[in-house]
């Protein structure tokens, strides 16, 4: 590509000219920004602002995160999803601790021995925290290089996305890396969106090859997803007899690491609702139960998989719960369940025992 200093130079200028005011934009201490890109990974910039600033009221310092207790981090991320996130991001803060003296590390190679950074946290932090001249890549930034230098190949494709990050380097104009690197993802935001991209107003699209070919619109080249499993899942509201209700926590690795949970589990093929919930509470915690009414039904997509949760209102009638396939166990009552943090699942439930009487209106089982 030639005049790449004339698209420095119109990218960096319409960027300076039409930055959104974001909060982390407003510094450049490292420790802050690390926190924006983690927040800031598969989750949308209105949904992650209120999250940043109460997370940074809470944990100012590096050092204050890493003193926290991983329940109360997880509690403040209540929400916000990806939890493996919030651990990682804990984990890493210990690790700057002991091992970096409290300073994020500048470099991207040390950035990428931090639990939970990947290669693009790793060089918007590098760049825009630390002015490295490094590249970064994320979906915006993909789909923009995608246009700009009209890439054929499936961007899912690994050796399309070396290509792209190899492409992402040679651009880079020395010393201003991090101008450059925040306009392309502020270019794919606001003008070089998914579905309808707006070129005339796009300040590069004299440069961009798919738009002088009328092909930005089949730009990213991407494969065709396959369809999500389905599975069905229940969950027990179990009332002890003082009328507490029973909640466990996730084991600490794996999906929603740490967070607690109504207990319960997946159906089984051919198996019922009330079959899998007594299963499961049986080979989770070691106790019976009774199944009584219903609560609600949820329906929820994660990245990989839909679910559809059944929760029902159970009674505690045999047996002292253990710690068997989960990581803990409480006795709780409602108004102490603020205490905890639940996924969003969970969190519909407790709204509807909130704005409900509590009981169950009938039984499905005798």
């Amino acid at each position: 590509m030639k005049d790449l200093t004339g698209l420095h130079n119109a990218l960096i200028g319409w960027f300076r000219a039409n930055r959104a005011d974001l909060p982390w934009r407003r510094t450049r201490d490292p420790y802050a920004i690390w926190i924006a890109e983690v927040m800031l990974q598969q989750t949308q910039v209105a949904t992650v602002i209120p999250y940043y600033e109460r997370f940074l009221t809470r944990f100012p310092t590096v050092e204050a995160l890493a003193a926290a207790p991983l329940d109360e981090v997880l509690k403040l991320w209540e929400g916000l999803g990806y939890y493996s996130r919030a651990r990682n991001l804990h984990r890493a803060a210990r690790m700057i601790v002991e091992q970096f003296g409290g300073k994020l590390p500048s470099t991207v190679n040390d950035l990428l021995r931090l639990p939970g950074v990947g290669r693009y946290t790793a060089g918007a932090v590098a760049s825009l925290a630390f002015g490295r001249d490094v590249p970064l890549l994320d979906g915006n930034v993909i789909r923009v290089l995608s246009r700009l230098l009209n890439i054929e190949n499936d961007v899912m494709e690994s050796a399309t996305r070396r290509a792209l990050w190899e492409q992402a380097e040679r651009l880079l104009p020395p010393e201003r890396a991090a101008l450059w690197n925040e306009g392309l993802m502020e270019l794919g935001q606001q003008l070089c969106t998914p579905a309808t991209p707006s070129c005339p107003r796009c300040p590069i699209a004299g440069w961009c090859e798919a738009y002088r070919l009328g092909l930005q619109g089949e730009r990213p080249v991407r494969s065709r997803r396959r369809k999500k499993p389905h599975y069905d899942v229940t969950a027990g509201v179990i009332r002890g007899q003082d009328g507490r209700l029973l909640i466990a926590r996730r084991p600490p690795d794996g999906m929603l690491g740490g967070l607690w949970e109504f207990p319960g589990g997946k159906r089984q093929p051919d198996e019922s609702l009330v079959a899998c919930l007594k299963r499961e509470i049986r080979e989770e915690l070691g106790i019976e139960i009774a199944v009584e009414g219903p609560v609600t039904t949820v329906q929820h997509a994660y990245t990989h998989f839909r679910i559809t949760l059944h929760a029902f209102y159970c009674r505690h009638t045999g047996g002292e719960p253990q710690a068997i396939e989960c990581a803990g166990w409480a006795w709780v009552t409602l108004e102490e369940l603020d205490q905890y943090a639940f996924p969003v699942t969970d969190r519909k439930i407790i709204a509807v025992l909130r704005g409900g009487s509590g009981q169950p209106e009938r039984g499905p089982e005798p």
